[in-house]
């Protein structure tokens, strides 16, 4: 696969092989169809995160296989449920879930929305090595943020509470967009918070390949105004 810069997997062939096996393991059992060129930039982006990770300290998790579980898996997770239309990744960090889900529909447009300047610098390096040319990224507040245009689908992985995540980003939802929410446990609390000003569409328990803790995802939308 030389078509991207595969000096970053070479460096270490056994453990590039190993990556491999867990990635495709994976995606086999999320049912997910990975074509070679997705593999390799899947695969390239976590050894961009390795990298960068030793100054910008993106991520706690440390060792390449959990890695592969915990943010590409993690993200992959969401697929089957991810509306068309633009989708805006609110306070992205390293790029979870936008970057992998960007990899998978090369043809939908992905919004990365984060204040930390180093991780947006990060980011653009990633956009640029791996040719994400449906990837757009944002370094500010999301408070400030005012976008040319409205989002189907405002998306966070473990970036507030619903209640925050809604109070912060319902100026950037379209209409009859909604927001997906990335949980661990169910949250009850949570939902009960913002049951006055949205609409539960659903609450989709997860499972992630390899990790055996509590996934949901929980999509929101706004109540319409009464007449």
């Amino acid at each position: 696969m030389p078509w991207i810069e595969r000096r970053l997997i070479a460096e270490l062939p056994e453990l590039a092989t190993d990556l491999e096996k867990t990635l495709s393991r994976g995606c086999h059992a999320l049912d997910i169809s990975l074509e070679p060129r997705q593999q390799e930039q899947l695969l390239t982006y976590l050894q961009l995160m390795q990298k960068w990770n030793r100054a910008y300290n993106l991520t706690a998790v440390r060792e390449p296989a959990a890695m592969v579980t915990r943010h590409l898996l993690d993200s992959l997770a969401v697929l089957p449920y991810l509306p068309e239309g633009r989708c805006l990744d609110v306070g992205t960090g390293a790029g979870l879930p936008g970057i992998p889900l960007a990899i998978l529909f090369p043809e939908r447009e992905f919004h990365l929305l984060d204040s930390n300047g180093k991780k947006t610098r990060f980011l653009f390096a990633v956009k640029t090595s791996l040719g994400l040319a449906n990837v757009t990224i944002h370094n500010t507040r999301v408070e400030a943020f005012t976008p040319q245009a409205l989002f189907d689908v405002i998306l966070s992985r473990a970036f507030a509470s619903l209640a925050d995540m809604v109070a912060g980003t319902r100026h950037l939802l379209a209409p009859g967009g909604c927001f997906l929410a990335m949980k661990g446990a169910y949250p009850p609390d949570e939902l009960e918070a913002v049951a006055r000003e949205c609409v539960l569409k659903g609450i989709y328990p997860l499972a992630v390949p390899g990790l055996n803790e509590q996934r949901h995802l929980v999509e929101l939308a706004l109540c319409q105004p009464t007449q």
